[in-house]
């Protein structure tokens, strides 16, 4: 894993700019789009989150590792510290995403948060509160107008948005902590709490069973294996 200029919430100094105005449930906006696909081309920049993965993973019958190892990038993200999972755009086909087919995204029903939002962006605070702002595109083709609350529902963001704040408040904790990683532990032993959370965040997960659940399990086991190897590490490097 290496670091690289997209973190967890987009790329490095990215965000909600001045020109991206907060819609309120109630306000109605519009867009166009001409089904051409071309927003899932030439994208090195879309994120998943655990429950991303967990949902791409029913849809395809796969374990979570193995789609991601077969759809995505894993890197320690530069600014969070902490494990960044994106699909991995398809060099051979101009940097598609490698879900895009005949103009088609070939797991519309278990699409990425990123992908239901768009046009629209979402902000979360540690608090738990969230936003939702308008993205400007330079699409052309049909009008599409709808009030932000039935956008949301219509796109099956409102039904997961619970667990979109669980894994948002789940990250903004982590990080906090961090920072101060490197200076705790051992370069090896590192390594290997990286590889921990990579399990606790995205892999270690039965398909069956609900992911949220997962996730506090994980959680708890991540705080296990941190203080497990915290005191192997005192073992080993102590005596030397």
């Amino acid at each position: 894993m290496k670091n690289h200029q997209i973190d967890l919430c987009g790329a490095e100094g990215g965000g909600r700019s001045p020109d991206m105005p907060i819609l309120k449930k109630g306000m109605t906006f519009s867009f166009q789009c001409a089904g051409c696909g071309g927003c899932c081309r030439g994208r090195e920049d879309i994120v998943l989150s655990g429950y991303d993965l967990y949902r791409l993973s029913r849809h395809l019958n796969l374990p979570p590792k193995l789609t991601a190892r077969a759809f995505c990038r894993i890197y320690i993200g530069a600014v969070s510290h902490l494990p960044v999972l994106r699909l991995a755009p398809v060099k051979e086909e101009h940097n598609n995403c490698p879900f895009l087919i005949d103009n088609r995204c070939a797991v519309h029903d278990a699409r990425p948060l990123v992908c239901a939002l768009y046009p629209l962006g979402q902000e979360i605070s540690p608090t738990g509160e969230v936003c939702y702002y308008f993205q400007s595109t330079q699409c052309g083709g049909q009008v599409y107008r709808a009030t932000l609350a039935d956008y949301l529902t219509e796109q099956e963001v409102a039904e997961r948005e619970p667990l979109d704040v669980r894994w948002a408040q789940c990250c903004m904790q982590l990080e906090q902590e961090a920072s101060t990683w490197e200076n705790t532990f051992h370069p090896v032993v590192l390594r290997r709490f990286q590889s921990k959370l990579c399990d606790a965040l995205y892999y270690r997960y039965d398909l069956s069973r609900p992911w949220l659940v997962q996730l506090e399990e994980n959680l708890i086991w991540l705080a296990r294996e941190k203080s497990r190897l915290t005191e192997m590490q005192q073992n080993i490097y102590q005596k030397k």
